[in-house]
């Protein structure tokens, strides 16, 4: 189940995180204005980015009870944008209908500003489950289309986060994606390089290294490769999978403990991995099968996040946009006495 040989490429992004405190509005309006910058986004389009981060940051300290915002840059063969995730514990939004309108605030909601969020946002998504958490999405692309549309929406997203403490995380992803008739044929790659810190980074970077250089290949044969190019390093726990939304079909070659599965309404079906160490110690690799029945869900996560989600939890995520389903699946199962990383899948977004 090889794809075309020609493909594009997306893979982890550095992700500024900025934890709820007082100081939260100024030090995420300052680091929005920085990547809206680097991007090459006009005056104009920088303080629109500015405007809603610190719309999303206000939310945040006067309705969260705990939360933080998430801020990088995606970058697309053609294009590039500034991504805003603002993921908070609760307690959740009773009435998006009512928040989304402007100047909508109530007691116990994320409302105020939210509808301004989404009119200048190119994406913009908001996930909420009342007495639960919140995810908002809003991405702001350096340039439109010319008839003014954001574009198509990506197949694929990941989001990592370091361990408390830390600057740098040792989870990290690649995907590429291959547009066949009838849909996109996803081939995507998650690690957890051993430990944390700066060399437990470095197996991370060799890893998407050697996934960029053999994505077209079979998921056993960019898994080999990885082996050959994460020696030398702390090693890593590595899945790469390929899901092609066309025929229906999924394989995952997994080594380490990284949780994969397709989720298909309220249920998840896992697909296996071997033990071992890519670098070290690797047991010759081999696919696991499923289905992707209409509508499912690719999900790869790190050890970072408790596997004891279930999708009967968020009810109407997967339907959402993959960098939704990943932020609130992190901010929810992740724990902070490790790295996380989270990559989602699927084949068609509203």
């Amino acid at each position: 189940m090889n794809p075309p040989a020609v493909g594009a490429t997306t893979e982890a992004e550095d992700v500024v995180w900025l934890r709820l405190d007082t100081a939260l509005g100024a030090v995420a309006r300052r680091e929005a204005a920085r990547l809206a910058h680097r991007v090459g986004m006009s005056a104009d389009r920088v303080a629109e980015v500015e405007l809603a981060v610190t719309e999303a940051a206000t939310n945040l300290q006067k309705h969260a009870r705990d939360g933080a915002l998430a801020l990088r840059v995606v970058t697309l063969p053609d294009r590039a944008a500034v991504e805003l995730l603002s993921l908070d514990s609760g307690p959740g939004i009773s009435d998006l209908r009512s928040a989304l309108l402007d100047g909508t605030s109530s007691s116990g909601t994320l409302g105020v500003g939210m509808g301004a969020i989404a009119r200048s946002a190119d994406a913009f998504d908001v996930y909420s489950v009342a007495g639960s958490g919140t995810t908002l999405l809003a991405r702001f692309w350096s340039v439109r289309e010319d008839d003014g549309s954001a574009g198509p929406e990506p197949a694929v997203a990941g989001l990592t986060r370091p361990i408390s403490g830390e600057t740098v995380c040792g989870d990290s992803w690649s995907a590429r994606t291959d547009l066949a008739e009838g849909g996109p044929v996803v081939t995507a790659m998650l690690c957890d390089g051993l430990g944390h810190g700066p060399l437990a980074a470095l197996a991370g970077e060799r890893a998407r290294a050697a996934f960029r250089a053999n994505a077209h290949r079979s998921p056993q044969e960019i898994l080999r490769a990885m082996h050959l190019q994460l020696k030398g390093t702390r090693g890593a726990a590595v899945s790469v999978a390929r899901a092609d939304f066309t025929r229906g079909t999924v394989e995952n070659c997994g080594v380490g403990n990284i949780s994969a599965c397709v989720v298909n309404g309220d249920k998840r079906q896992g697909l296996l991995s071997l033990p071992g160490i890519v670098g070290h110690q690797m047991p010759a690799p081999r696919s696991f099968q499923g289905r992707l029945d209409p509508g499912a869900v690719l999900v790869l996560h790190s050890d970072g996040l408790s596997d004891r989600w279930s999708p009967a939890d968020f009810p109407g995520l997967f339907r959402r946009r993959p960098s939704t389903i990943a932020g609130h699946i992190l901010a929810q199962a992740g724990v902070r006495r490790d790295d996380a990383g989270i990559l989602v899948a699927r084949a068609a977004t509203p």
